[in-house]
């Protein structure tokens, strides 16, 4: 039997994985993760579950939900994706993640099927998941879509309640390129009967969203009508929506029977890191100098955190800056300010794009700055680079944060 970092390696390296070859790991109907599932016993029907999509935000609320539940006296599950550093991170009881032995025996056990039927990371993920989960006997689970909606291998749940957060222009090679059709993927999650809260009204969205609830009459619940700010121990005044999105679905389960008081709603909003483990959020790494990360990637979601940057005091900025092969960059970088110092890496992952075209591709946006092997090297450059009264913003990819993370 292989040990862990073996299974692991095994995972990553034999099988599609999106986030290491992107679109090309995408499967085009959900026959193979049917099958795998009803191999395994369908164990996503042993529990209840909350089904969480969206551009941006989509992990955030998930975990914010997990912790208002957990605060609520619940044994809650939470499957999200990416993970930052351990693949166990995908995989968590009441903020712990899945042990080790777990992984090991789910994927020994289930080897030959594994092999036999090409199953990608993604959908032995979700078996994974489902299996530990059932086997624990979790009172709810939140399971947060890996992408898309519609084809994404946790549509096979049927949920008690869905919950889209925000639609973006991110993943237009395989979710379409106008926000009507991401909305229309993202809305696959939809069900029958099933309430959906919709994070954010967008013109070019909400009729598409109306559209299909009506068709599946399920009850369209618009979050961004309700005038509240609540506070939570997650940084970065995006988090607003997000706080406000998981009050409105936790709204909505009270009224499903669930046992929620408003001091748990209160208390999980603020204990969302120490409850569920979430990184990777304007998350601060050191003060002196103050080294901020977030993992925020796409256009919708730099707009927010580049908003954040210039509300932060420094005597000078420096950014580690790093992407995928298959961003649009023309939409991202003009985000990023002028008036920076850049370390320009590449994600150690095969869709890491190269930092030698970055850094081509940045002076075309006046952002000036040095090219480094890795994101190690970049990161410790700047940290040596900086003054006390400096600030280090490391971003633009969740693998970038990841290996800061793991520095």
């Amino acid at each position: 039997m292989l040990d862990y970092s073996q299974t692991v390696d095994w995972m990553f390296q034999q099988l599609p994985m999106y986030q290491r070859v992107g679109a090309d790991a995408f499967k085009k109907d959900l026959t193979n993760i049917i099958n795998f599932s009803e191999f395994l016993g369908n164990p996503h029907n042993n529990f209840k579950t909350l089904h969480v999509a969206g551009t941006n935000g989509k992990g955030s609320t998930s975990h914010m939900l997990a912790s208002i539940l957990q605060e609520a006296g619940y044994k809650v599950g939470l499957y999200t994706s990416p993970h930052l550093i351990d693949f166990r991170e995908r995989i968590k009881i009441n903020g712990k993640e899945i042990p080790e032995n777990e992984v090991v025996a789910f994927i020994d056990s289930n080897k030959n099927y594994l092999e036999s039927n090409k199953m990608s990371f993604f959908e032995m993920s979700v078996g994974m998941a489902f299996t530990y989960f059932g086997k624990e006997k979790v009172d709810v689970a939140v399971i947060e879509v890996g992408l898309g909606g519609r084809l994404d291998s946790t549509n096979i749940i049927h949920p008690l309640l869905s919950v889209i957060t925000n639609i973006g222009l991110d993943h237009t090679d395989i979710l379409g390129n106008t926000l009507e059709e991401i909305a229309a993927e993202k809305a696959g999650i939809i069900k029958l009967n099933t309430p959906v809260v919709i994070g954010e009204h967008q013109d070019e969205t909400f009729p598409v969203f109306q559209k299909i609830a009506e068709k599946n009459s399920a009850k369209l619940i618009l979050a961004s009508l309700e005038d509240i700010v609540l506070e939570t121990d997650l940084k970065g005044d995006y988090q607003d929506k997000n706080s406000r999105t998981a009050y409105v679905a936790t709204k909505e389960l009270q009224s499903l029977g669930f046992n929620i008081s408003s001091e748990n709603i209160e208390r999980g909003l603020l204990t969302v890191i120490s409850n569920t483990g979430l990184q990777g959020r304007w998350q601060q790494l050191q003060l002196k100098p103050k080294v901020i990360c977030d993992t925020a990637h796409n256009k919708e979601g730099l707009t927010y955190v580049m908003a954040q940057l210039k509300k932060e005091s420094f005597k000078k900025l420096h950014i580690v800056l790093g992407f995928v092969s298959d961003k649009k960059l023309d939409t991202v970088l003009p985000l990023f300010p002028i008036d920076a110092t850049y370390y320009f890496c590449k994600p150690n992952i095969p869709r890491g794009l190269d930092e030698k075209i970055l850094i081509q591709e940045a002076a075309k946006f006046h952002l000036e700055g040095n090219a480094y092997s890795s994101i190690k090297v970049a990161y410790e450059t700047a940290l040596n680079n900086a003054n006390e009264e400096d600030l280090i913003f490391v971003g633009g990819s969740t693998f970038v944060v990841a290996e800061a993370l793991a520095i």
